[in-house]
Order: structure tokens, then C-alpha cells, then sequence
């Protein structure tokens, strides 16, 4: 679906979060199996006029090489505010690290925009 902004003031913020790093203190991403998850909340530089839409990527894997690279990575629970970054893996897969770049873009205030009733 075409996103389409009702305003002409359009904003980007954008960052790099590490999301965890649990190899040096034995973490349940580097230690575990099965499924797991990690999230982390972001909040923007500046609040937007609706929820923006979100791109997130990795940015920083450090994965074990004796099993299988298995990563899903998303945004969730997007609002004007922020975010939440979500890591998942499964199965033998072993990280010890992940860092991930996120870029938000929506309809921001504008010094042009009036409120008249």
C-alpha cells in the first residue's frame, strides 16, 4: 500500500542502536536455543504528526559460524513517539552481538500549518 503524506512538511530521523551483546556476559542470545527474541525502544529526535514509516536493517552481526545464520528483524509498535526494534532468532543459531540501523520518514509539524477551529 502507497503511503501517501497530507502535508508537504516531510521529516527523517534515523539512527544505529545496539540492540544487545551477550557474548561477554553469557547471554541468552549466545548461550540459548530454540526461539528468542530481543527488543529495544527508540525514541525520535523529534515527535511526528502521525506513526512514520519505519525501515530498520543490520547494521552489525556477530554470529557463531558452527550452526546456521537465522535472524528475522523488524519494527514494532510504531508510533508518533518511537519504536521498538525486534531481533529474532531460532534454533542452534548462536549471536553474540547485533547492532541495527533504523531510518524513519512521515509528516512532521510545520511553522505552516494552522490550526483554525
Amino acid at each position: 500500500m502507497m503511503r501517501k503524506f497530507g502535508s508537504s512538511s516531510i521529516g527523517i530521523d534515523q539512527g544505529n542502536t545496539e540492540v544487545f551483546s551477550d557474548f561477554g556476559s553469557g547471554g541468552e542470545m549466545w548461550k540459548g536455543s530454540g526461539s528468542r527474541e530481543r527488543r529495544m525502544p527508540v525514541k525520535f529526535s523529534e515527535t511526528f504528526k502521525s506513526p512514520p514509516a519505519v525501515h530498520v536493517s543490520l547494521s552489525l552481526w556477530d554470529m557463531d559460524q558452527g550452526a546456521n545464520v537465522r535472524a528475522d528483524i523488524s519494527a514494532d509498535k510504531i508510533t508518533k513517539e518511537g519504536f521498538e526494534l525486534v531481533f529474532r532468532t531460532w534454533s542452534d543459531t548462536r549471536v553474540a552481538r547485533v547492532r541495527m540501523n533504523w531510518m524513519a520518514i512521515g509528516d512532521v509539524v510545520s511553522a505552516d500549518d494552522w490550526d483554525l477551529y
